[in-house]
């Protein structure tokens, strides 16, 4: 199934979309929440890496990766290096923005995986790792069968987006949780901050849905020597 229109204009309103998402949480962290930082007397600036990381990874820096695939008029084995590059910092900054919150909570006194955004977290982040491992073996390096790659693309295609449509409701989860404690510990509901919060999350999931839009879109025309079979690097 496909959408009758061209991937470009989806992927062009995505790279906006994305940006925007990326320029809110970081307004939010630094300018409303103090900053960031590894190591601090403040341990909250060591926390607020991490909004900032699994939104930059993840959520954004995947969705380019997805979008980069289906969206580029590059020849097939250009985009699989671009698309696992992509995934491979995605993973990277997703797994660094979680240790963030590991650390925050232990020099902070805070119970560790209590609540359901932490579990789908870890869950997210491991199955992440599992599909980009996958996909280098299968479909890169060594590089299985072409049997193996013909039935295991279709399945990898729908695995990776699962993940990522998981870790874009994660995300927003997230985005509640946290408001619901900076809440309770006074800020006004109705303030800037709030509605920040809130639009940053809307902006996710907006940032989600035209990337899910990109994938069953119309691809971009390639080169014409690259029609043939899926083949590993």
């Amino acid at each position: 199934m496909a959408l009758a229109v061209k991937a470009f204009p989806l992927t062009v309103v995505s790279h906006v979309v994305g940006i925007v998402a990326v320029i809110l949480v970081l307004v939010w962290t630094i300018h409303f929440r103090g900053g960031l930082a590894w190591e601090a007397v403040n341990k909250n600036l060591i926390f607020n890496i991490h909004p900032f990381l699994m939104l930059l990874g993840l959520i954004v820096i995947g969705g380019e990766a997805i979008i980069s695939y289906k969206s580029l008029p590059l020849r097939k084995e250009v985009k699989k290096v671009i698309h696992l590059v992509l995934h491979g910092v995605a993973l990277v900054l997703g797994i660094v923005g979680i240790i963030a919150a590991f650390k925050n909570h232990n020099e902070s006194g805070i119970a560790n995986l209590y609540s359901l955004h932490s579990w789908i977290g870890i869950g997210v982040i491991s199955l992440y790792a599992l599909q980009w491992v996958y996909g280098f073996v299968t479909f890169f390096y060594p590089g299985g069968s072409a049997d193996l790659r013909r039935v295991s693309l279709p399945w990898h295609v729908v695995f990776g987006l699962t993940v990522y449509i998981l870790a874009v409701g994660n995300s927003a989860l997230g985005f509640l949780e946290k408001l619901t404690f900076l809440e309770s510990s006074g800020i006004p509901k109705y303030g800037t901050e709030a509605f920040l919060v809130n639009f940053t999350a809307i902006t996710t999931i907006i940032f989600g849905v035209f990337v899910i839009f990109s994938v069953i879109s119309q691809p971009c025309a390639q080169p014409e020597d690259d029609h043939g079979a899926y083949s590993a690097i």
